[in-house]
């Protein structure tokens, strides 16, 4: 049986990227083979690990379970896309200054993460761990811990990742 193929116009890191692609294709998928941004990592390709995760339509999502043709004109950032000025993200920058990465597999899909957090969290979104669901969630390390616990480091980097939120979110 021939694979189903279809047009498909994404946004990615603001330019317009134009692809025929099997309609099973992730997004993670069109990122590394078919755009060669490589930034983005497969880890588990099944939506457990977070190493996967990007922006899309500025909300964090595991690109590995995201398929392309389901998100056409979606305006999908990775990690490759925050350094819009020549220089890193401040979220990079953090992570560098807390050493929040030891191998750095994990390290995109955690930056993104960390960044989709704190716009939950603007949004007033509460987690497992907000006290008051009803006010504002206070950031502070086990906010930090239950809203990046879908993004796992093998290394155990966490206590780096964590002060690096911190920091990035003053």
């Amino acid at each position: 049986m021939e694979a189903q193929r279809a047009e498909v116009e994404l946004r990615v890191n603001g330019e317009v990227r134009r692809l025929r692609l099997d309609t099973r294709t992730s997004i993670l998928d069109v990122l590394r083979e078919h755009l060669g941004l490589t930034g983005t990592k497969k880890g588990c390709d099944h939506g457990q690990c977070g190493a996967c995760t990007v922006l899309l339509d500025g909300r964090r999502v595991y690109s590995c379970l995201a398929l392309a043709v389901a998100h056409r004109q979606a305006e999908i950032t990775s990690i490759e896309g925050l350094a819009r000025t020549g220089g890193l993200h401040r979220m990079q920058r953090s992570f560098v200054r807390h050493d929040g990465f030891q191998c750095g597999y994990c390290t995109p899909g955690q930056i993104c993460s960390a960044l989709g957090m704190l716009s939950e969290l603007a949004a007033g979104w509460p987690s497992a761990a907000t006290t008051d669901v009803a006010g504002e969630a206070a950031l502070d390390e086990t906010e930090i811990r239950e809203r990046m616990s879908g993004n796992l480091c093998r290394c155990g980097a966490y206590p780096g990742i964590v002060r690096a939120i911190l920091e990035a979110a003053r």
